[in-house]
């Protein structure tokens, strides 16, 4: 589903923010990126959907490639959603409509057919009660699930989180991965970075680690949590679970 073959990225002259990183996400598998800050986890993820432009290498989706010049890049990502740390919900919409507005400019929906997805979507992530409300009326936990229902309104083929839980307080965050077990479970193509270890034992298929803009390993879930092959990689899962 998402090939990264030797892809490159820098930052001006001289910050080289992904070096040589090769990677893939088969259909239906669900693959966490970790690392410490500052590894590259995010501008990889954001690379994938042509948010960042990359310098050298490649990138397909779906055998799209994403940064061929001809590619139709907004159509292109009305097939891969995205949930980033922030929300990114338009505050001055109600979640009904911040749900409704894509699927009808994008996609071409009636106004009809995009509000019975919405209220699908709503209540699958719990907030069929809150269609009516404003983003800012919303805590932190609902507005990211609202989020995670706006991109699964698209019907997309594969889904990308950012840190979908690391601008939320202790206690919401557990309500947000529920819902992304959910979604893992039901054979969602995901990329996922994140902290949130117990999730990633839960549901990844794969673990990657990354440190100073490079994977330093690509292991399945078992292998990376029973014996991490570099030093790197030990002693970020005996800082982040020892927590």
């Amino acid at each position: 589903m998402i090939t990264i073959s030797h892809v490159n990225k820098w930052y001006g002259p001289t910050f080289q923010a992904l070096k040589d990183c090769t990677t893939h996400v088969g259909k239906g598998e669900v693959v966490v990126v970790c690392g410490p800050s500052g590894s590259g986890k995010s501008t990889l993820i954001k690379c994938v959907n042509a948010l960042e432009p990359i310098q050298g290498g490649e990138i397909i989706i779906n055998g799209t490639k994403v940064n061929d010049p001809k590619t139709d890049l907004p159509k292109l990502r009305s097939h891969v959603g995205m949930v980033f740390q922030h929300f990114e919900l338009f505050p001055h919409l109600k979640i009904i409509d911040n749900l409704c507005l894509a699927q009808e400019k994008v996609l071409g929906r009636k106004r009809s057919e995009a509000m019975e997805r919405a209220r699908v979507l709503l209540e699958r992530v719990g907030l069929k009660s809150q269609a009516q409300k404003f983003p800012g009326q919303l805590s932190g936990g609902q507005q990211q699930r609202v989020a995670i229902a706006r991109a699964l309104a698209m019907d997309p083929i594969a889904m990308l989180f950012d840190e979908p839980t690391s601008a939320l307080d202790p206690e919401m965050i557990n309500e947000v991965l529920d819902v992304m077990v959910q979604l893992a479970h039901e054979g969602m193509t995901m990329m996922v970075v994140t902290h949130e270890m117990g999730f990633a034992r839960k549901v990844a298929d794969r673990v990657i680690f990354m440190d100073q803009g490079e994977i330093v390993e690509d292991a399945n879930k078992d292998d990376f949590f029973g014996k991490p092959r570099s030093d790197r990689a030990q002693q970020f899962l005996s800082k982040i679970l020892s927590h």
